[in-house]
């Protein structure tokens, strides 16, 4: 049976058995997560390797204060930005392993210049991947006004260069007014990615509502790397799918990230989409001025040309009414003697035919009122024989209970009391005896 060691002792051989086995230093590329600086200067972090979001493999780190000091200092000349999480570093880093804290990688140096060309990479092939789908110059299309009047700004309300927009919007010397809503963002980090695109779906549900033209995307410049999440692909086909025109005026001079390139129109600072947007303005009333300008010429030109067509007009209808009036003079007089030539004659004929309808209808009429006679009189007949009075004067009777007519009396009993009348009297009885038929 092989001797039992004890746990210092085992881990006195990991840790020989690495010193004598491996070389001093290796050159890995990892993702640093979880990074952190302590009070004395040393930064302890994890190196880590990823497909997608499932983390292969991961080792912890550390680089001591004097050492990350130098290294820190001139990644940041160079890169433009410090260390950070999230970022992809080419390290050389030696293997140590102590027996209490364990396996970790003592970092000694940074590559600067493969996380700049990481970067370039990464942008590229996002490049490459939005334009075989068609989205790179999909958000062009997007129609705008020439005077834009209603945005929609995703910004951070704390970033120097919205304040710069907002005073050179509102403080312009013509006094043009455009209306604007801040969507608050994240501009740089981690999270930036994520609340950029969280800001965007906002003003898609707030467009119809305040009826928003376009969305602005403004920052007030920063480190090139600071820049990174502006070149991620998921933020890139947010904008290129806008249904409104996105404008970018992230405030860097030397690159253009990948969203100013799916942008609808890119602007180097958040001052220059204040002037585009205000230039729209300015143009629009120089166009209305030259348009003003021509209009009054071509009025002017066009009444004198209206009076001189009035006037020959005049003229040409002065002489036709004179031609028509002799005409219809003549034809006037030419009426006038064939209603003359024919004027007794009609008179003799029509006075004829007065005569004939004035002796029929007299004759109608006669005939009509011994017919009205005859109908009236048959009528005054029929009315005296329904006359009550004539119906009791041929022997008839009428009998009512409490001024009821008794056959339309339900409930009939006896010792009710009932009114008989005829032609002469008017008699009260008392029902002694009922009797059904």
């Amino acid at each position: 049976m092989q001797q039992a060691l004890s746990i210092q002792e085992l881990g006195e051989l990991i840790k020989s058995t690495l010193e004598n086995q491996l070389d001093p230093t290796y050159w890995v590329i990892g993702e640093i997560a979880d990074f952190r600086q302590a009070p004395q200067g040393h930064a302890y972090f994890e190196l880590a390797e990823k497909q997608g979001n499932q983390v292969l493999a991961k080792i912890r780190c550390n680089c001591w204060q004097f050492t990350y000091r130098s290294i820190a200092s001139r990644f940041e000349s160079l890169t433009g930005t410090g260390i950070k999480n999230g970022m992809k570093v080419l390290a050389q880093v030696q293997i140590t392993f102590h027996p209490v804290y364990g396996l970790s990688l003592n970092v000694k140096d940074i590559d600067a210049s493969f996380s700049l060309g990481e970067r370039a990479r990464i942008r590229q092939e996002t490049i490459d991947r939005l334009t075989k789908e068609g989205l790179l110059r999909l958000n062009a299309s997007r129609v705008f006004p020439q005077v834009i009047q209603k945005i929609g700004i995703v910004s951070s309300p704390t970033a120097a260069g919205y304040g710069d927009f907002i005073n050179q919007l509102e403080h312009n010397p013509q006094g043009y007014k455009i209306y604007h809503t801040l969507i608050p963002s994240m501009m740089q980090g981690n999270e930036a990615v994520s609340s950029l695109i969280n800001a965007l779906e906002k003003v898609e549900n707030l467009k119809e509502r305040l009826g928003l033209e376009a969305v602005i995307i403004i920052r007030g410049g920063g480190a090139q790397l600071d820049l990174d999440c502006f070149d991620d692909y998921r933020l890139a086909a947010k904008i290129a799918n806008s249904s409104l025109p996105v404008f970018t005026g992230i405030g860097h001079e030397r690159d253009e990230t990948v969203a100013d390139l799916v942008a609808h129109t890119k602007l180097k600072t958040p001052t220059a989409v204040a002037e585009f947007l205000l230039s729209g303005f300015r143009i629009f009333e120089e166009n209305l001025g030259i348009a003003l300008t021509r209009l009054d010429r071509l009025t002017r030109q066009n009444i004198k040309l209206a009076d001189n067509l009035l006037h020959q007009q005049n003229l040409r209808l002065k002489t036709a009414v004179q031609n028509r009036l002799t005409l219809e003079k003549e034809r006037l007089n030419a009426k006038k003697d064939r209603i003359k030539a024919n004027l007794s004659t009609n008179l003799n004929t029509q006075s004829f035919r007065l005569e004939q309808l004035h002796q029929a209808l007299k004759k109608a009429a006669s005939q009509q009122i011994l017919s009205n006679g005859q109908k009236l009189e048959h009528l005054e007949k029929s009315l005296k024989s329904l006359d009550p009075k004539a119906i009791l004067e041929r022997g008839y009777t009428r009998t009512e209970l409490d001024g009821i007519p008794i056959h339309l009396v339900k409930d009939i009993e006896k010792g009710m009391e009932i009114l008989t009348v005829n032609n002469q009297q008017k008699i009260k009885s008392t029902i002694t005896d009922i009797k059904e038929l």
